[in-house]
């Protein structure tokens, strides 16, 4: 294996692979020669001239490029059958993506999209729980950070949500509504957007870059009780309705919510997103498991938060071609 493209993420995707069991880690490809020699000595890792070197010695890769330059770099890769794991978003254009799905169906390459966050630790604990979920609130927000700023904040961080609500509430999203405003950068900065399914279900979902503190929450609402999960911290709670009530002698006298709702907290085995996005992806190329989050998966994420962007902008003309204009 090998990475492509080792800046603030890259260097991650390097440590952990360059360790991983069952991996012969080849080296990585970074532009920047300053930075590809600090990766280098930092790490111990080979640096590639080229990326076309790179792939004449590796069976499959992660590109962790700026998102303008996926489609380039995967095209590439895909087009010598070289499995990918691609970080979201899968591209900068639906168009993109299609031609990329296309390719690797046809070369029988694998694509991953790199929506880390299905990994999180509370996600995975929370998924034996989640049953038909009716509405879903979502809250990211984050200190103002240059890198990712070259691109509205729905792509940059929304994304992430957009991809966590698609899996739990399943189905296509219908419609959809959304605000957002610059405040720091030429670009949407903090964003809210309401998305309608298919089958009824509701999610909200906000996320700001330009927030005094941190805060990634998700929150779902379904007929069998309420999760509420911190991703930050990475565990929850599951409440629902105990087994034992009895309803007609609750509604003639008021009584603690602990008489009639049980506590449920959410666990689930420690592991870093990111090593345990690895190995998923590892598994599906020795053809052990299926892809965990597909390039399907991947081009439905960057659908709506194209269709978001295009909504705000239809409200803030002055933004229109601004929020995809350059790369996470």
């Amino acid at each position: 294996m090998g990475v492509i493209g080792a800046g603030a993420l890259g260097f991650h995707h390097v440590r952990i692979l360059r360790d991983m069991p069952g991996v012969a880690f080849a080296g990585f490809v970074e532009s920047n020669p300053e930075r590809a020699a600090h990766v280098t000595k930092e790490l111990g890792v080979r640096a590639y001239p080229t990326v076309e070197a790179l792939l004449d010695e590796i069976d499959a890769a992660t590109v962790v490029v700026p998102t303008p330059a996926h489609y380039a770099v995967a095209r590439q890769a895909l087009e010598r059958g070289k499995h990918l794991l691609i970080e979201k978003p899968i591209a900068a254009t639906l168009d993109q993506a299609d031609e990329l799905v296309a390719i690797a169906k046809r070369t029988g390459a694998l694509i991953q999209t790199g929506h880390v966050e299905r990994f999180n630790r509370a996600i995975r604990a929370a998924l034996p729980y989640v049953d038909a979920p009716r509405f879903v609130e979502s809250d990211r927000l984050a200190p103002f950070n240059p890198r990712g700023s070259d691109v509205a904040v729905v792509l940059d961080l929304m994304i992430h949500d957009i991809d966590l609500v698609r899996t739990l509430v399943g189905g296509a999203v219908s419609g959809l509504r959304a605000v957002g405003i610059p405040v720091l950068t030429p670009f949407v900065d903090i964003a809210n957007a309401r998305l309608e399914f298919a089958s009824g279900a509701v999610a909200n979902i906000t996320a700001s870059r330009v927030s005094r503190e941190r805060t990634r929450k998700l929150r779902i609402f379904q007929p069998s009780g309420y999760l509420s999960l911190d991703l930050a911290a990475g565990n929850g709670e599951f409440y629902r309705l105990r087994h034992d009530v009895d309803l007609a002698a609750l509604a003639k006298a008021a009584a603690s919510v602990e008489a009639f709702v049980e506590r449920v907290p959410l666990e689930a085995p420690e592991g870093e997103p990111l090593r345990l996005e690895f190995e998923s992806f590892l598994a599906a190329v020795r053809g052990d498991s299926p892809v965990m989050v597909t390039g399907e998966d991947g081009r439905e994420a960057l659908a709506v938060a194209l269709r978001i962007v295009g909504e705000i902008e239809r409200t803030l003309p002055a933004l229109k071609g601004a929020g995809v204009a350059a790369g996470a």
